[in-house]
């Protein structure tokens, strides 16, 4: 069967809202969960910018979570959070705390301010992109979090391709559905795991060509045209662009605390599938998980849960990069391979 929207919004009581701004290269993304989602969290990165992720581990007090905020900016994109927070409070949603509601907003921030022009979303942008929130399709590629994303910069910036933000779902016999939304911002070429083609590496010198990631890894050497005077700089996952992807996982499923934990970490799988490198020193990846609640989970049902999660998790990678859109400069993937003419020279392999 053919799921509704192959979206993170199939799971009932999930809404999505962006914001963007093309012009800047720079969004956020909210995703609004109903009452009593449990939240879980896996940071993965060495080099992470999060907000309330401490109380989303699995000895903390809070479950319940009220929205997660993923947002371009780097640090700056942190204050996105606040105008959720805010945008909660005004329609009385939170953890109680006697006559006090304090809404639950953990939030990821990817670094995207070497494109466009460095502007961060702020607490009013949040506040925007809650109130577009809705339960429908969700705008892929070049949207909300995924607007300023970029990836395959092993041979440094001027040649990366643009990154973005997909989605995916996978519905089980069951009636367990899970699904995933994730912003592509990575050092690492993007992998169809299935087939093995490289969907996006670093631009090679003919339109249309990719370097070879792996080659530019073991010979520890970026790319440098062999008519170009002096060696080729190192190449260094940290030093050629700060990175990051952030993912979430939802499921309609009722899980504890220690489950939606276990499942963000067994997700990041899927990340490992479709991104390499990933994980690195220069990245912050990070991938949260809610479950709602709705369907109960049989003592066998958690594997093909956990499976699925991964493989939704891959798929939504995938998109995110096909379905972006070129902006200030960068080309997409689709475009870049377009480019390519007909009986066009292949760039020779790093050395």
């Amino acid at each position: 069967m053919t799921p509704p929207r192959d979206a993170i919004t199939d799971i009932p009581g999930i809404r999505v809202g962006h914001w963007s701004d093309r012009r800047a290269a720079t969004g956020c993304t909210v995703l609004i969960c109903p009452p009593g989602t449990v939240g879980g969290v896996d940071v993965r990165g060495a080099a992470p910018g999060t907000r309330e992720t401490d109380l989303l581990r699995s000895d903390n007090l809070v479950e319940a979570v009220h929205a997660l905020v993923i947002s371009g900016g780097s640090a700056f994109g942190l204050d996105a959070a606040s105008g959720v927070v805010r945008f909660l409070a005004e329609r009385g949603v939170g953890f109680g705390l006697g006559p006090h509601l304090v809404p639950i907003v953990p939030a990821a921030i990817l670094f995207d301010l070497s494109i466009g022009r460095a502007r961060a979303p702020g607490a009013d942008e949040g506040y925007r992109a809650a109130a577009r929130a809705s339960a429908g399709r969700v705008e892929e590629g070049s949207a909300g979090a995924g607007t300023g994303a970029t990836v395959a910069k092993l041979a440094g910036r001027e040649r990366v391709l643009k990154g973005g933000l997909g989605t995916a779902s996978e519905h089980l016999d069951n009636g367990v559905v899970v699904a995933a939304l994730v912003a592509v911002n990575a050092v690492g070429s993007i992998v169809d795991p299935d087939t093995g083609e490289v969907v996006a590496g670093p631009r090679g010198d003919a339109p249309g060509d990719m370097l070879d990631a792996t080659a530019i890894l073991r010979t520890g050497r970026r790319w440098q045209d062999p008519a170009a005077e002096g060696a080729p700089e190192p190449a260094d996952p940290a030093a050629v662009g700060a990175n990051t992807t952030l993912g979430v996982v939802a499921t309609n499923a009722a899980l504890t605390k220690v489950q939606a934990n276990r499942l963000a970490m067994v997700a990041h799988d899927g990340l490992a599938r479709s991104i390499r490198p990933v994980h690195t020193r220069g990245d912050g990846d990070v991938v949260f998980s809610l479950a709602t609640g709705e369907v109960g989970l049989e003592p066998d049902g958690y594997g093909p849960l956990e499976a699925m999660a991964t493989r939704a998790l891959e798929r939504a990678v995938l998109r995110g990069v096909r379905l972006a859109t070129g902006l200030a400069g960068v080309p997409s993937a689709e475009e870049w391979r377009a480019a390519r003419p007909a009986r066009g020279r292949r760039s020779r392999p790093p050395r």
